[in-house]
């Protein structure tokens, strides 16, 4: 399973960005966005499963969205009024028969 993750960039404190990640497989199953910013670890950002039930961590909520088109084999990650606090590089990620797979990741720069 290969993930090929697009869409990041600089932009200015409470910009929109979206991300897009195309998948090799089109049966995977949860698919979501992870970051990391510099010295800090990987966390999840927002999931979305198979059947489009989503997930969001607290600092995503009311301001990202997550979506997939399964017959593009694509997530997006929608990210409104963002902050210098999103500033990461941010990995898409697929889990897909019993193993999780990861893009290499897009960086996102929030401006002040």
């Amino acid at each position: 399973v290969q993930l090929q993750a697009s869409g990041g960039g600089l932009v200015q404190s409470g910009g929109s960005l979206r991300l897009s990640c195309i998948c090799s497989e089109h049966r995977v199953e949860d698919m979501g966005w992870y970051r990391q910013a510099r010295g800090k670890q990987r966390e999840l950002v927002a999931l979305i499963s198979s059947t489009g039930t989503s997930t969001y961590s607290n600092s995503a909520k009311g301001r990202f969205s997550i979506s997939r088109d399964t017959a593009r084999r694509t997530v997006y990650l929608l990210m409104n009024s963002l902050k210098s606090e999103d500033t990461a590089v941010y990995y898409c990620n697929a889990h897909y028969d019993g193993r999780n797979y990861w893009g290499r990741g897009t960086l996102v720069t929030v401006s002040s």
